[in-house]
């Protein structure tokens, strides 16, 4: 993984936590989840509805 091993990743991590303190990195990991989450659910309408190279304009532009 780019040449960086366990030793270099602990001490990114320790900086890390200095930098943003131990309650505020479960708030961020907390809204990585939910943003995640939210783009996979987009991929997956995304996915069900077909193409969207159909020639019928979307809800969008009719407004």
């Amino acid at each position: 993984m780019f040449g960086i091993g366990f030793q270099e990743l602990l001490v990114i991590a320790l900086i890390i936590l200095l930098f943003f303190g131990g309650k505020k990195i479960p708030e961020m990991m907390k809204g990585l989840g939910k943003g995640v989450k939210s783009f996979k659910d987009g991929m997956k309408d995304i996915e069900q509805t077909g193409s969207t190279d159909s020639k019928e304009p979307t809800d969008q532009e009719k407004k």
